[in-house]
């Protein structure tokens, strides 16, 4: 049995949160439309032999963000798929809380996302944003309205249909 080396504290970035790590096909691309749509903040990179992005990290609000540049290989072997490589679809949806959310979409409708649904208030007190990055990941942006009980939550649902 291998000896164990001493206990190292988990880096404060990574401590509470289950972290995203994203693949697409043009990762130098998608930081900038990040950077441009969210106001994303590139932490570091680390550029692979080919040229591309192996590992990059992000920060966008509070909030850290994984990504690289996918292979062939890789998605052929059904692993680190872009969407572009699933017929456009993906299976994950990033969830982030902003101050402003109206801003936010006006922004990064500019930069070239797509609009899913508008910036509308949700039954369960969040101003609520759904879009596409060109690089196909859905992305819901949320500013918190109100807090909601949970019984007025379901009330709110049930008549919402």
């Amino acid at each position: 049995m291998a000896e164990r080396t001493a206990h190292i504290e988990i880096p404060g970035r990574y401590r509470y949160a289950v972290i995203p790590h994203i693949m697409v096909d043009d990762a130098a691309a998608a930081i900038d439309f990040y950077r441009r749509a969210f106001g994303a903040r590139e932490d570091f990179r680390v550029d692979a032999p080919d040229g591309g992005i192996l590992h990059a990290e992000i920060t966008i609000g509070q909030s850290v963000l994984m990504l690289g540049d996918a292979s062939v290989d890789e998605a052929e072997a059904g692993s680190f798929a872009a969407p572009t490589s699933l017929g456009g679809g993906t299976s994950v949806t990033l969830h982030v809380f902003v101050s402003d959310v109206d801003s936010l979409a006006e922004r990064a409708e500019a930069a070239g996302a797509e609009i899913l649904q508008p910036p509308t208030d949700m039954f369960h007190g969040d101003r609520t944003v759904i879009l596409k990055d060109p690089s196909g990941h859905m992305w819901v942006f949320l500013t918190h309205v109100e807090d909601v009980p949970e019984e007025e939550l379901r009330r709110r649902l049930a008549a919402a249909g």
